[in-house]
């Protein structure tokens, strides 16, 4: 289930937000936990977003928490980053009025996250993580070890889906609620990602790349209030048709990035 956010309206104590500035890259207490600007609960790092002052007072969101100089921590939520925004957290926090903030501070911390996503993706596929392609993607979740996550490009058609439904049905039968569905990246974003042509059908499977690609998924889905289980999401969405054919029946776009395995030449993805 997605963790309930502490609710942003809720009074809170009053005290210096300055306080919860960490002390910079490399520095400062391993272990320590930060502190949301606007709920005022301390969490591990990898539990909230980092920002800094960029040098022109920009405030930027460092959602690698790599960036130098103190940096101020948020819930990743767009319900917190709008009341850090209505609040001035951020100016109180570094303590310049200067501070500027986006208004679409939270639309691009949501495109930092879906980059993130598909970076993520692409690393899970150079390790052979990920099968790409309807045939490969339906045979790999009736095979006995199963696939860590279905991965549907957003604007995919509605018949391929539930032909994919009902072989997760066959697999699991009513534990198919607990297999992941990526369905936020769209076909252009697949493509992207993988490095090969009209990516509609994909599946994660077990390994290291694919526990940190899911990890990535979560992220963006908890930031956008959005759940991670067909449990929680109830009725299955449904994408507009972008072609006729299942993927597996497309080659690579001529001049595509490459890697090992991207052809459905019948070879594990990332596999020679």
């Amino acid at each position: 289930m997605v963790p309930e956010s502490p609710d942003p309206t809720a009074e809170t104590p009053e005290t210096d937000p300055s306080d919860a500035l960490d002390a910079g890259l490399g520095r400062g207490r391993a272990g320590a936990e930060r502190t949301c600007l606007v709920t005022r609960v301390a969490q591990p790092p990898a539990n909230l977003i980092r920002f800094v002052l960029a040098p022109d007072g920009a405030v930027v969101p460092d959602l690698r928490a790599r960036l130098p100089g103190r940096g101020a921590w948020l819930t990743p939520t767009r319900a917190i980053v709008a009341q850090a925004l209505k609040r001035r957290a951020f100016q109180r926090a570094f303590k310049t009025g200067d501070a500027a903030v986006p208004a679409d501070l939270a639309d691009r911390i949501a495109l930092g996250l879906r980059a993130d996503l598909r970076q993520s993706l692409s690393l899970a596929n150079k390790s052979g993580c990920v099968v790409a392609g309807f045939a490969k993607v339906e045979s790999a979740i009736g095979d006995k070890i199963g696939v860590a996550a279905v991965i549907q490009a957003s604007d995919g058609s509605a018949d391929g889906r539930r032909k994919i439904a009902a072989a997760l049905h066959r697999r699991h039968g009513d534990a198919i609620s607990r297999v992941p569905i990526i369905d936020d990246l769209s076909n252009a974003e697949l493509d992207m990602a993988l490095g090969r042509d009209h990516v509609i059908h994909a599946a994660l499977v077990a390994g290291v790349g694919s526990t940190g690609c899911l990890a990535r998924w979560r992220r963006l889905r908890s930031f956008e209030g959005l759940a991670t289980t067909a449990e929680e999401a109830g009725p299955p969405r449904h994408g507009k048709t972008v072609s006729d054919l299942h993927d597996d029946q497309v080659t690579d776009s001529p001049g595509a990035q490459q890697f090992a395995g991207s052809r459905d030449d019948g070879n594990p993805q990332g596999l020679d």
